[in-house]
């Protein structure tokens, strides 16, 4: 019922529920953020009418955001809400990526919920590296919530940045560490989102070169799988295992794009890297009835871009977004 100008179907929601984080990972957002009043989020209940509205148009996966989602007050209301519509049938999957602080405390929630995957952000496995990485973080915490998740049985993803210089001598090491957990890891290139430091240009690690690196000591066998999002993927044949490369600057992905994003103030933009959005929290206010709603995302829909211009061959930031990865949701 969603189709975009070049007829992509919309079945994948990603949804931001806060812009706050507990952490400021270097590439992602600035030490010093001005957040948003609280009062300018759209409640949980504004969030369940948007995502039930979505559903009811066709959206089959529904991935909460943030900011890191857990750390909005009274999320598993919203967990809780969203689960009706799995139940139903109407929803194929809920899902959420975290960095994993808050895990601890509500991966079973999340279990109960209906939540039968998660993704979580993890660029390191070295403590005085993690702690740098992400400013205000904790490794170990990290640590306890993937163990957490795992014992309610939560099937865990590994979501990487490759970041040259940073993390390019830990490729086999936690490659190794997520075959010996049963997790699956999908690489990410660096995106050029907000203005951080360092430079980003400094960052970039090809994933073609990170690929290559990884065939130098293991078996790499495509795989025709999607999951519903960007990533290509492979099997290692030694270990088993499922590794994804998320590739917006190597590889544009975007002939099959099937998602929108929202940002908890309901602005949706149909497309990560590019600046148009539309406002859907003024129809979801203005009236009780969802007509209105309904027609501003079939407008927005129609606004659909034909794909982000993302590339760094110009050693310059192009396509480079004003806005930080935490305002729209990862």
């Amino acid at each position: 019922m969603l189709t975009d100008p070049f007829q992509r179907d919309i079945t994948y929601l990603r949804l931001s529920v806060t812009d706050r984080c507990d952490f400021r990972c270097l590439y992602c957002m600035s030490e010093q953020m001005t957040f948003l009043p609280k009062k300018e989020l759209l409640t949980l209940e504004e969030l369940d009418r948007l995502c039930s509205t979505f559903i009811r148009l066709g959206v089959q996966k529904l991935r909460i955001t943030g900011g890191e989602p857990l750390v909005r007050r009274d999320i598993m209301t919203f967990f809780k809400a969203m689960s009706r519509h799995l139940d139903s049938g109407a929803l194929k999957e809920l899902t959420l990526t975290t960095n994993g602080s808050q895990l601890e405390r509500f991966a079973d929630d999340l279990a109960a919920c209906g939540v039968k995957r998660i993704n979580i952000s993890l660029d390191t496995l070295d403590e005085a590296k993690f702690a740098h990485i992400t400013r205000w973080g904790r490794l170990p915490q990290v640590l306890r919530g993937i163990d957490a998740a795992q014992k309610a049985g939560l099937r865990v993803k590994i979501n990487t940045v490759a970041l040259k210089g940073f993390n390019e001598d830990e490729l086999f090491p936690l490659a190794e560490w997520c075959a010996a957990r049963d997790m699956d890891l999908t690489f990410i290139e660096v995106m050029p989102m907000g203005d951080i430091e360092p430079d980003r240009l400094d960052q970039y690690w090809a994933l073609d070169d990170l690929r290559g690196t990884l065939a130098s000591r293991y078996t790499l066998t495509d795989l025709a799988e999607r999951t519903g999002g960007p990533a290509r993927y492979v099997r290692l044949e030694e270990t088993g295992q499922k590794i994804g490369f998320i590739t917006p600057l190597t590889h544009n992905f975007c002939e099959s794009c099937n998602r929108v994003r929202i940002t908890c103030t309901g602005e949706i933009y149909t497309c990560l890297g590019q600046e148009g959005k539309s406002d859907l929290r003024k129809p979801l206010r203005a009236s009780e009835a969802d007509a209105p709603l309904e027609e501003a995302i079939h407008a927005a829909i129609a606004l659909k871009p034909k794909g982000h211009d993302f590339d760094y061959s110009r050693q310059s930031e192009g396509g480079k977004m004003t806005r930080h990865m935490s305002h729209t949701g990862g």
